[in-house]
């Protein structure tokens, strides 16, 4: 299948050849370097994790960190350039989750060898595990995770609702104070809060060959009246259609609100920015679309790829091993907040103190839903964000084909204008 790629302004490729490594110094004498694209993290979890790793190998390699910003969308497209380019700097790659199918199939990224595989799928979470995996094989090893949970107000809210409609009615009668803070902007957001809305009522965007629209009427029809009920709702924040993640977080920090769906960030968040809303704050998994079946979310989250030009692909499936041990998502944790890929680390008193709610983080996780696995997920999310926003304007019953038309172009690499 043709992967296709989306244009991007000359200053954008002009960045894309300034970032670091791409002009690498001579190694001389000293060990080979392997380059590791990612994102910078703030707590430098991962520079420990690297140092750590370098001075494991005794010498057989050493680790540098490759910055790439932070905007997901930005990260790819540079990449993408270097990558089809064969770029030999790239050794290792801090990859998005949705890029798993793309990088493979355009020959990017290297399958891990099979006792490798076996030795990182030991143990890992089901739903981070399949994030790195395409077609039957192991793409990018699971280093970091993350899911959305439901946050409550425990002084306004009895009993956490089981369902979204129950949600709805709880937050409506609360009135002041009763908002529910959701990512309803058109962008990737959108098409998560889609996603995990259709898998909840038992339906999926791709068939299992990932190659034809499924969007059974149901499940589709269902999750469109959710996300309209909620927008039309008195107890939809006004600034729905221009909420991301972040925004939702504010304003549920701001006290406002009484319900926010939201990842784990936003619990240390609380505690540091406003205390007293944390006092408050309960959690629970998501709000289930049909009541006879448990919600599904979608996941999220950082694994590591080995690039398909790098110099010594060797050492960096051996650095990209380390990387992801249970040491290394231990310090992440630690440091970062952000949640592991192994399932023991759940139970381990360290980890539970960072993440009071594990237990249900990592239940969530263990069948959490997978965005398309397709290598042209990128057009199929545009293709749903754009159909489905603003959320007050969907029409159940007519969007249910436009969103098969949307997404049949969009796998047929048709326009989307």
């Amino acid at each position: 299948m043709p992967v296709k790629f989306a244009r991007v302004p000359f200053a954008i490729i002009l960045l894309a050849l300034s970032l670091p490594g791409c002009e690498r110094a001579p190694e001389g004498d000293g060990p080979p370097i392997l380059g590791w694209y990612v994102f910078k993290e703030q707590s430098g979890a991962f520079e420990q994790a690297a140092e750590r790793c370098s001075n494991r190998s005794q010498g057989r390699y050493r680790l540098t960190l490759e910055y790439l910003p932070t905007d997901a969308d930005l990260q790819r497209e540079l990449l993408v350039r270097r990558l089809a380019a064969g770029d030999r700097d790239i050794d290792l790659i801090g990859m998005d989750v949705i890029w798993t199918a793309e990088f493979a199939e355009a020959g990017w990224i290297l399958p891990w060898p099979g006792d490798r595989a076996d030795r990182v799928r030991e143990g890992r979470i089901a739903g981070p595990l399949a994030s790195g995996s395409y077609q039957g094989r192991l793409w990018a090893a699971p280093f970091t995770t993350n899911t959305q949970l439901l946050w409550y107000r425990t002084d306004r809210v009895s009993a956490p609702p089981p369902t979204w409609d129950a949600m709805i009615d709880a937050a409506e009668s609360i009135g002041r104070g009763g908002l529910i803070q959701a990512q309803g902007e058109r962008y990737e957001g959108l098409t998560v809060f889609f996603v995990s809305l259709l898998a909840s009522a038992g339906g999926s965007v791709l068939d299992e060959s990932g190659r034809r629209v499924s969007l059974e009427t149901w499940p589709t029809r269902r999750a469109l009246e959710v996300m309209r009920r909620l927008a039309r709702s008195s107890a939809s924040d006004p600034s729905l259609a221009s909420r991301r993640e972040d925004q939702c977080r504010l304003a549920f920090e701001s006290g406002d609100s009484a319900f926010m769906l939201n990842y784990t960030y936003v619990w240390p968040s609380a505690r540091a920015n406003a205390p007293e809303v944390a006092e408050h704050m309960g959690w629970v998994r998501w709000p289930a679309v049909d009541p006879s079946r448990a919600s599904r979310v979608t996941v999220g989250g950082i694994n590591i790829g080995v690039g398909a030009h790098g110099r010594n692909p060797d050492l960096a499936f051996e650095a990209a091993e380390c990387l992801v041990s249970e040491a290394n998502q231990r310090l992440a944790a630690r440091l970062g907040g952000l949640p592991p890929t192994l399932s023991k680390l759940y139970d381990d008193p360290e980890i539970r103190e960072v993440f009071p709610f594990a237990e249900v983080l990592r239940a969530t996780l263990a069948d959490a839903v997978q965005r398309p696995r397709t290598p042209l997920y990128s057009d199929i999310s545009i293709a749903i964000s754009r159909t489905l926003h603003p959320l007050n304007e969907i029409d159940p019953e007519r969007d249910v084909e436009r969103l098969r038309q949307a997404v049949r172009r969009a796998l047929n690499s048709e326009g989307l204008l």
